[in-house]
């Protein structure tokens, strides 16, 4: 699996935020559509009724901000000895009936996204939602390179640039 963005790729499947474990809840996309885990959750829309996908209180902050914050939580752990789950945030998937609100962990190191790859991101969930966009980019990219792990930074957003058309 490999972290672009706001997504977690996979050979077979793409996640909004990290992959939930257990009974966790999370936002999978798929060739198929988009489906919603976790416990009680279990929901399913194809990509002809999903409207719209939009994110909530994501961890956004600039380089500079992003390192002092993870150093910041790094010490909390060692002086403490205790840990945190990654930064929580929601993802709303709509369709025409309805709209569904799903917390996801983020998927990034630290938990905190840089502007510019949740900018793109954003502009990549909403093209796949209006259908300017195919999942199947997504998924050939995970299928040739996400066991190499999660590429560089300006590897990532060009990598969302051009799923998002931007």
């Amino acid at each position: 699996m490999a972290m672009v963005g706001l997504f977690w790729i996979g050979e077979d499947s793409v996640y909004v935020g990290a992959e939930p474990e257990g009974a966790a809840s999370g936002v999978r996309l798929s060739e198929d559509g988009v489906e919603v885990l976790g416990a009680g959750r279990g929901r399913f829309w194809t990509w002809d009724e999903v409207v719209r996908i939009e994110t909530r209180d994501v961890p956004v902050r600039s380089g500079a901000r992003r390192l002092a914050s993870m150093a910041f939580d790094a010490a909390l752990v060692a002086v403490t000895g205790y840990g945190d789950l990654p930064p929580a945030f929601s993802v709303e998937v709509a369709t025409a009936e309805e709209t569904v609100p799903v917390d996801v962990h983020a998927a990034v190191t630290g938990g905190i996204y840089l502007p510019s790859e949740y900018e793109l991101s954003v502009t990549l969930l909403q093209r796949l939602a209006d259908g300017g966009t195919d999942i199947g980019d997504l998924l050939a990219w995970g299928r040739d390179h996400a066991a190499e792990g999660t590429p560089p930074r300006e590897e990532r957003e060009a990598l969302l640039r051009k799923w998002a058309g931007a």
